[in-house]
């Protein structure tokens, strides 16, 4: 009888992949679900980025298979896009363009995980660290983020853990679920804790523009490149989740390593879309500024919801999402959330997907608009009787 291999048995089908063809289902059946649960930014890229991606299409010069490092031009882009955002200086063989900064989970885990070696993931965080590590036969250790500690790792607490064998760190900041910001003594420790234990680092970068002031890489802490990793995207920044364009930025040696992975498994990005993310990285300031006006009205309502629904929530978090913490009557998250799924018709993402640590806790994205969100509002209160 033929089985798949023990790794696939071990892990489960992605949550959404599994809950939103439910709701499609139930779409089917004229039931009419206002999804708030993905963070998918519903928006155009900038008029730009288009416009690059229609022209160079036309071209006959652009259809071949591209090199596996990406074009010099976008390599160059994304290294000045880092010094222009984030003061961080980087060379053209410091960067590698990725289909994705989720594929680049995968592609940093086999280059740098040997069976059984340990590594550290955060609880809440986002599933694919543990479930990638899990697919090569590491040990996944969490890690607790607490809501008492404002979401961020507890070092007394990793100093004690056996860290012999740990190879990897995953960390998020501004973090996914929770909207903890990052600052620069979090990573000043991080990178110090890495270094000291020779455990790379590797921080997952991808929602520093959205309702946040002040973007920051890991990457600034001098000495960093020497034991981190960073991924960043164009998915959420720039409405260009579809796209799969991302990148890594590390020292070159890391590059190099990581490359020899890719380089097994995907043949380049379309010409095209690299040269339409070029374009994308340079958007001018005034264009971020109007995104983070629409999803400030986004995020008036997904509080309303927050209150209605009786959770209390950080106003400081920032990112694609609204993290409230469940009333206390209140039995688990994935039980809560079907009560509004079923009832209200409003699909939110239980905290529990994320760990543990998350179970007592609801996330909401901003991903639609203010005015599916004021309807998703009155449909709650209407169930509600409010």
């Amino acid at each position: 009888m033929i089985e798949p291999a023990a790794h696939i048995k071990s892990i489960s089908e992605y949550y959404f992949s599994v809950k939103l063809a439910e709701v499609a289902r139930m779409n089917a059946e004229g039931k009419d679900v206002i999804s708030l649960g993905v963070g998918a930014p519903d928006r155009m890229p900038s008029e730009e980025t288009i416009r690059t991606l229609c022209e160079t299409a036309q071209r006959p010069d652009t259809h071949a298979y591209q090199p596996y490092t990406g074009i010099p031009e976008l390599r160059r882009a994304f290294a000045q896009w880092y010094g222009r955002i984030y003061q961080v200086e980087l060379a053209e063989d410091e960067v590698l363009p990725l289909i994705g900064s989720k594929e680049g989970v995968l592609h940093i885990s086999m280059t740098f995980l040997n069976f059984g070696d340990g590594v550290l993931v955060p609880n809440p965080g986002y599933p694919t660290y543990s479930s990638v590590s899990e697919m090569l036969r590491a040990n996944v250790i969490s890690y607790n983020l607490l809501e008492n500690n404002s979401w961020e790792p507890d070092f007394e607490a990793l100093e004690k853990m056996d860290l012999s064998k740990v190879k990897l760190m995953w960390v998020n900041y501004p973090n996914m679920p929770t909207g903890a910001n990052a600052s620069m003594a979090l990573f000043e420790k991080l990178v110090d804790f890495g270094k000291r234990h020779e455990i790379i680092i590797c921080h997952d970068n991808p929602y520093s523009f959205i309702l946040n002031d002040k973007p920051i890489s890991i990457l600034s802490v001098p000495g960093a490149k020497d034991i981190c990793i960073e991924l960043n995207s164009l998915s959420k920044s720039h409405n260009m989740s579809g796209w799969r364009i991302g990148m890594l930025a590390a020292n070159p040696q890391f590059v190099k390593w990581v490359l020899k992975a890719k380089s097994n498994i995907d043949s380049g990005q379309f010409k095209p879309m690299q040269l339409a993310a070029i374009a994308a990285l340079s958007n001018p300031d005034e264009w971020h500024a109007n995104m983070n006006k629409i999803y400030g009205e986004r995020r008036v309502w997904a509080e309303k919801i927050m209150d209605i629904l009786g959770c209390s929530y950080d106003k400081s978090q920032v990112g694609l999402f609204v993290w409230g913490k469940l009333p206390n009557d209140a039995s688990d998250s994935k039980t809560f959330v079907d009560e509004v799924l079923y009832k209200a018709r409003v699909f939110i993402t239980p905290g529990a997907i994320f760990g543990n640590n998350g179970d007592r806790f609801i996330r909401i994205s901003l991903g639609s608009s203010a005015k599916k969100l004021e309807e998703a509002y009155h449909r709650v209160v209407k169930w509600l009787g409010a």
